[in-house]
């Protein structure tokens, strides 16, 4: 009957227990005994809520973390990954390899890192460039230089600065060289063996190229063979060369034209070592008696370490052989005294068996 209906539905409303049954066989709902006030109250706190997402993320807030000390299965214990911790600082780019993609690839192009830390402020640029952003281009620009493939992991190595340069200024400064009729080829050599020239800008390498035109007294040309030859001069400090020319003519006794000549066949002569300079002339020209147009002829002698040169003039002077004088008989150049292999020197100069010259070393 309807009206059996309509008291199941209040009943089954009012709470999740089951409907009780009258002795007249009606169902009916296990409150109903109850004063209104306290059913509708039961009625209302047990009214089933709405388990909608926002509800159950509220609930997963309110749970509470577990605990660093509450024990785990053993399966579970095999499944965590530990992941190494990227150090906030470290005095080695080691550190930072397995977490930079460009740290990496730089290796992989034969990068010394190990190298490359020691060089002020690098690894801190090193580790804020993208590899495919900032680097990959200036290895195509390398590579369009002249730089070999090979040659790219040892030149960033002693360069890593050139990583962060503008790659229009390095466009710019390249053209320059090439303005000045340095070849393709010629401009390869000099960047490979001065890796810092083109960090250069260029009204520092036009400064440069002056100084030493002006200078030495050189045309065009010969000013662009110096620099071929060692294209150092371009990014070393001048102080060094102003004081060896000043040496060569105030304390050694060259003239400015002798200097020249000097300076066009041994580029190095300008960056040697004042003190090395000087004793080796003296030891030549005052020791040996070597004059100075055969040191101009033969200016490579300054490139030689003065212990070979006393070792092998010993010899020679102990065979009665030291004869430096082109006019006379058995005239031993110095080209002859300084470059040549041990074993030449003693059969064909000295005249003389490797171990009779190493027998006489060990008197000395």
């Amino acid at each position: 009957p309807p009206w059996r209906l309509q008291a199941y539905r209040q009943g089954a409303q009012g709470s999740c227990s089951p409907a009780g049954t009258v002795e007249d066989g009606s169902v009916s709902s296990p409150e109903s005994n109850l004063p209104s006030p306290v059913k509708q109250e039961q009625a209302k706190a047990e009214t089933l809520p709405d388990l909608s997402a926002k509800i159950l993320y509220e609930d997963w807030d309110d749970i509470p973390p577990s605990s660093a000390l509450e024990e785990i299965s053993e399966e579970e214990a095999v499944q965590i990954i530990a992941e190494p911790l990227l150090p906030l600082q470290s005095s080695t780019l080691r550190d930072y390899v397995d977490h930079s993609e460009t740290l990496a690839k730089l290796v992989q192009l034969g990068v010394d890192l190990s190298q490359v830390e020691k060089r002020q402020k690098a690894g801190q640029l090193l580790l804020t460039l993208d590899f495919e952003k900032d680097i990959r281009k200036i290895l195509l620009f390398l590579k369009d230089v002249g730089v070999e493939d090979n040659q790219l992991g040892p030149f960033l190595t002693k360069n890593p600065y050139i990583l962060g340069e503008d790659l229009e200024a390095l466009e710019t400064r390249v053209a320059y060289l090439k303005s000045k009729k340095f070849g393709k080829t010629e401009i390869a050599q000099m960047v490979s063996r001065a890796p810092y020239l083109l960090l250069f800008s260029v009204e520092r390498l036009d400064n440069r190229l002056g100084f030493f035109k002006n200078e030495l007294g050189l045309s065009v040309k010969k000013t662009k063979d110096l620099v071929i030859r060692l294209p150092r001069l371009l990014t070393g400090k001048l102080e060094p060369v102003k004081e060896n020319l000043q040496v060569c003519q105030i304390e050694l006794g060259f003239q400015r034209n002798e200097i020249q000549q000097i300076v066009f066949k041994t580029p190095k002569i300008l960056t040697a070592s004042k003190k090395r300079l000087k004793q080796t002339f003296d030891y030549l020209h005052n020791i040996m008696g070597i004059s100075h147009h055969m040191l101009i002829r033969f200016p490579q002698v300054f490139n030689s370490k003065l212990l070979r040169i006393k070792e092998r003039h010993m010899f020679l002077t102990f065979l009665g052989r030291a004869q430096y004088d082109p006019a006379k008989p058995s005239y031993i150049s110095l080209d002859q005294l300084v470059s040549l292999p041990d074993e030449v020197f003693c059969t064909e100069i000295a005249k003389a068996s490797i171990q009779d010259f190493e027998k006489f070393l060990k008197t000395l």
